[in-house]
């Protein structure tokens, strides 16, 4: 079993908000015996672009603003602190290293070009001593997996999924345990509110076909509903595409973009359901999508 080292590692929390079959907040844990957390509101993504408006909007911040509140909750129960930022990481993520002597930093590898731009800049803000550890943790087939480099992603979808079906393991989810709590961590940072985003307090319509809250908890509950409870994954191909009411579609695509749920956890669940219910081209379906997400993903690096 590896040593674990002394001193404090900084996880750095991007797209990955959860704690559940999170490689990137597992490895720092694995790896050192205490562990503290942070998260940037980055003022650039609440700006009004060249385009004319802003990044991101009401809705997509209050879910953000509910995402952090459920990850700090979480992240607590593993004695993680979570330094909650309405700053650029470059500003900030300097400042935990000197207070917390970091010598390590943990975060999901990000490959796109405002995310490589800010990453260049939080290098530069810092000692060069500081180490930067980033792994893929947004996929549902790893790419060490998928017995392809970048650059022979397939240009069409079906070449590339079949070659995955045939070729290729999804892993098994991760399970992370709690760190050793650091007594003398103080954490005076807050979550923002909307109002500090520069947005005016709302309350979800009552007949929004997305009434769900953002955390990994409420995903959790999303997906042991869609399930379990009401068996709706057993009509997902037939309904998938009717967007108004809430069961019509999984509706797991805003948990999924920010990370509070991963691929990896949905396609087991999937897998358990197939095993204890019943197996059916909806069942398949849900999957089939899942690997679309990947494709994407693949695709933006092939291109990188």
């Amino acid at each position: 079993m590896q040593k674990k080292q002394n001193n404090i590692a900084l996880v750095w929390f991007r797209n990955d908000l959860r704690v559940q079959d999170n490689n990137v907040l597992n490895t720092a844990i694995q790896n050192h015996k205490s562990v503290i957390a942070c998260y940037f509101f980055d003022p650039r993504h609440y700006q009004i672009t060249d385009l004319g408006f802003k990044k991101t909007e009401k809705f997509r911040a209050k879910f953000l603003i509910e995402t952090i509140t459920n990850l700090k909750t979480n992240l607590k129960t593993l004695n993680i602190e979570l330094f909650i930022f309405n700053e650029s990481p470059e500003t900030s993520i300097k400042k935990l290293v000197k207070t917390h002597n970091i010598k390590s930093i943990y975060s999901q590898k990000e490959w796109t070009s405002e995310e490589a731009k800010v990453l260049k800049k939080v290098k530069t803000s810092i000692s060069k001593d500081i180490t930067f550890n980033d792994y893929y943790n947004q996929f549902l087939y790893h790419p060490n997996d998928i017995n392809m480099s970048f650059k022979e992603i397939p240009q069409v979808f079906t070449n590339f999924r079949k070659k995955l079906e045939k070729y290729s393991q999804v892993r098994d989810s991760i399970k992370s345990h709690p760190a050793e709590k650091v007594e003398t961590i103080v954490n005076d940072t807050e979550i923002p509110s909307l109002n500090d985003l520069g947005f005016a307090n709302f309350e979800t319509h009552p007949n929004s076909a997305f009434p769900f809250k953002g955390g990994e908890d409420n995903a959790l509950e999303r997906l042991d509903d869609y399930f379990f409870k009401t068996k709706k994954l057993g009509f997902y191909k037939k309904t998938r595409n009717g967007l108004v009411g809430t069961d019509f579609s999984s509706k797991f695509s805003p948990w999924l973009a920010n990370g509070s749920i991963s691929a990896r956890t949905i396609y087991w669940k999937v897998k358990q359901f197939e095993k204890e219910h019943f197996k059916n081209q909806s069942t398949y379906w849900l999957i089939f999508e899942l690997v679309w997400r990947d494709y994407f993903k693949y695709i933006s690096l092939k291109h990188n």
